[in-house]
């Protein structure tokens, strides 16, 4: 009789074994060129042919096994089941076919929602930070995760979390805005929401761009940003740390700039010392696009590839994206003349091996290839998306002709936004990097890099099924709407205005829809590296404002921009405007609503709105000697203060603070204080306010801003209804970095403030922090707030 020996499974197979003993294990197993495999990426069309996974193609590519592969959705036109079927068979090749089966990560953008042909678009990060509600960005980013596991991927770069208080920089529309306590909350909330309970069923979120890329100089895609190391800590990797130590934050991505001379790429100090070492962030650092290159092609900080690759690997980049370039055969050259250690190397692999296991891709690294397409866009995943749509709508001025009555007459819808479905979308939109990938392919080049798109990619840049303005309008008003474009975003013609004028002379009101076209190629006004040097609207656009204006019809502006935009003139004699930001796929309908009164607009704005490009930077969190000229205070020929200020948001209900009180008037560091906000809807219809609470720190040891949001609370109200909020503010929270660059909480008083924007606010109170040397005081990232309907 025969003796059957039990099969020994492999520790890093086994998944009732500790995730450090697999690593230790697969590491242990490793040639150096299957290490290397693990830093490196390629892009999912190098490994199809006409759509489908080609082994002979595939081969070359991932005989060692990979990392990470690049957007099989984001990077080709392939349908929800396409996606999954294709990943399936890239797994299946890397499990079956290498010599130890490692699975990839495959990674995907989302910025406003999953960059996939099919799945739901949601509005652009800009306009979810002006709902002011992280639970709702909580659930974009859990429709993500669904999405992303549907289709077979496991990693997606996103929140951005740069701080932005220059929108010339084109990238302002993929921000939550100015504030670092309102980019904290939005960015946390993310990645609770794309991780999930746990990883086995989640998405690692990639934090960027890892630091101050949006303080860039002149407002310039790329440019260094000028920071001192205070402003640093206490505004820019202030939402990098929250999403760390209170989001469990896995994944950044740094920069493509400079700081102080050292490209983000080449920073130990922030990668590692900043990062690691002072944060204890466990998780990987990949590379934005190839940025490791950069360091020799675009900095000149390194003198070749090889040094490149040794100076961002030492620094702490573990992985390359989005294809291996540096970190192929220059990286194993600096460590066959040991540049670079044995050590750093295993060290970064085993980031990489560590996130596999814990995404479950060695127990399940196939998906169900018949959930795919239902799951891309399911109609609840919509639903989210029109809640948010509708909650980011920001009511900037209106003279009572908002809301349009049903029934009050002709309406005139103009403008080049008014018929475009593409123009609702964010740069990060799938049909805009089908766009760019287009770009590339005539160019050959993306980013200025060489890089071959395969003939038989098929690129498809269909918007079909989502409705434009003057579709939804017509769905309610009928023959009642009158319509004419007008003009294009871009194009100099103006033959279209005289149409626009007769049909806004026959109308009772006339709403222009104008604004940004965003994207990433030169047709763009908005987006990564459209960049600009006015505010105006783009185009002859500001013409046609003035054309329509002239007719004496009311004018209603609808701006769907990624950026604050538009002249004096647009803004002081259009009798409503209405900041639609780029807001996805269900846009149209929540504009529709608003401008009907179907719904009551609610958002706030999570960045000050300049007058010109003369204010930048304007921004609410000055210090005192900032945001004014001494000693007469005003430009000579403007205004300092900006055209709509930070938190504003009108409504078509009203709200008033009835009462703001402290509930004490003396507070140990290291406890918290409360207060007390009552406010009232006055209005006749319910409706929704987001009430903003700020302190001020006047005895500081070093000069504090003027203002500083530490909580906020959206509540809902009917006509004359009255509600309690109930801050509790902790004093970890109101630290700062001192003379010496140590986080301190310094006895003095505070003074807190509450309202529903920096200048509608009403002064709750004066406190007094007392300190005790025996009881240190730790940073505190956030209180909490309770919501109480009186």
């Amino acid at each position: 009789m025969a003796i059957v020996e039990p099969e020994i499974v492999a520790t890093y197979a086994d998944a009732t074994a500790p995730v450090d003993d697999r690593v230790s294990d697969l590491l242990a197993r490793m040639t150096r060129e299957e290490k290397l495999a693990q830093l490196g990426s390629t892009w999912a069309f190098t490994l199809l042919e006409g759509g489908r996974f080609a082994a002979e193609r595939a081969w070359p590519i991932l005989r060692h096994g990979l990392g990470h592969v690049t957007r099989v959705a984001g990077a080709t036109s392939l349908r929800a089941a396409q996606v999954a079927r294709a990943a399936n068979a890239i797994q299946r090749f890397l499990v079956t076919e290498t010599r130890l089966g490692i699975p990839a990560i495959v990674h995907e953008e989302v910025c406003s929602g999953v960059m996939a042909r099919e799945a739901t678009i949601f509005p652009q990060a800009i306009g979810v930070a002006s709902t002011w509600a992280p639970d709702l960005n909580r659930q974009l980013a859990d429709a993500v995760r669904a999405q992303m596991r549907a289709m077979g991927s496991h990693q997606g770069l996103s929140p951005v979390l740069d701080v932005v208080r220059d929108p010339r920089w084109g990238r302002t529309e993929e921000t939550y805005g100015e504030d670092p306590y309102l980019v904290s909350r939005m960015g946390v909330a993310f990645v609770r929401g794309l991780q999930g309970a746990d990883l086995t069923d989640g998405v690692l979120a990639t934090a960027k761009h890892f630091v101050g890329y949006g303080a860039s100089e002149g407002g310039l895609n790329w440019a260094p940003a000028h920071l001192p190391p205070r402003l640093l800590r206490e505004v820019y990797l202030y939402p990098f740390e929250v999403a760390v130590r209170e989001g469990g934050l896995q994944s950044v991505m740094a920069g493509y700039h400079e700081l102080d001379g050292v490209p983000c790429h080449a920073n130990r100090e922030l990668l590692a010392d900043v990062l690691r070492g002072q944060w204890g962030f466990t998780g990987s650092v990949v590379s934005d696009y190839f940025a490791v290159n950069d360091l020799h092609s675009y900095h000149h900080f390194a003198q070749d590839k090889q040094q490149a690759a040794t100076v961002g690997l030492g620094a702490g980049v573990d992985v390359e994206l989005p294809a291996t370039d540096a970190y192929a055969d220059a990286l194993t050259r600096a460590l066959d003349c040991g540049e670079v250690s044995d050590e750093r190397l295993d060290e970064a692999v085993s980031r990489v091996l560590r996130h596999k296991v814990e995404l479950g891709l060695f127990e399940n690294p196939y998906v169900d290839e018949d959930t795919a397409a239902p799951t891309a866009n399911g109609e609840r995943h919509r639903l989210v998306a029109l809640e948010i749509a509708r909650r980011s709508l920001v009511l900037l001025k209106n003279d009572g002709v908002l809301p349009l009555l049903a029934g009050a007459g002709r309406v005139a819808l103009i403008g080049p936004n008014a018929d475009e479905a593409r123009h609702l979308l964010g740069d990060y939109s799938f049909a805009a990097h089908i766009e760019a990938l287009v770009e590339a392919r005539k160019r050959r080049g993306l980013l200025g890099e060489m890089m071959t798109i395969p003939d038989d990619l098929e690129i498809d840049e269909s918007t079909d099924g989502v409705p434009t303005v003057r579709d939804e309008l017509a769905a309610r008003l009928g023959d009642r709407l009158l319509f004419a474009p007008g003009c294009d975003v871009l194009d100099p013609s103006t033959e279209g205005f005289a149409e626009a004028v007769a049909v806004a002379s026959a109308a009772d009101v006339a709403v222009l829809v104008l604004g940004d076209r965003s994207g990433l190629t030169p047709g763009a006004t908005t987006g990564e590296s459209r960049d600009r040097s006015s505010l105006d609207l783009p185009g002859v656009q500001e013409e046609l404002v003035r054309a329509v204006v002239a007719t004496g019809t009311p004018v209603v502006a609808v701006l769907v921009a990624g950026r604050p935009v538009g002249s004096d003139f647009l803004h002081e004699e259009c009798a409503a405007v209405v900041m639609a930001w780029l807001p996805g796929e269900t846009g149209a309908q929540a504009i529709s609503e608003v401008l009907l009164g179907e719904v009551n607009p609610s958002g706030k704005l999570p960045i000050s709105y300049p007058r010109s490009v003369g204010q930048i930077p304007v921004f609410y969190g000055h210090k005192v000697s900032g945001g004014r000229s001494h000693w007469h205070g005003d430009y000579v020929d403007s205004p300092v203060a900006p055209r709509y200020v930070f938190g504003h948001g009108l409504g078509y209900s009203s709200f008033v603070v009835d009462e703001a009180t402290l509930e004490s008037a003396e507070v140990r560091a290291g406890d918290s204080v409360g207060v007390a906000v009552t406010v009232t809807n006055t209005g006749r219809r319910a409706g929704e306010q987001v009430v903003q609470l700020y302190v001020r720190d006047p005895q500081a040891s070093v000069t504090r801003p003027v203002l500083e949001l530490k909580a906020f609370a959206r509540v809902a109200a009917a006509a004359g209804e009255r509600v309690a909020v109930r801050f509790d503010l902790p004093t970890g929270q109101l630290g700062f970095y001192d003379r010496s660059m140590t986080y301190a909480v310094e006895a003095g008083q505070i003074e807190v403030y509450a309202g529903f924007s920096v200048t509608d606010r009403t002064h709750a109170g004066t406190f007094v922090i007392t300190t005790d040397p025996d009881r240190p005081t730790s940073k505190v990232f956030t209180g909490t707030v309770d919501v109480q309907r009186m």
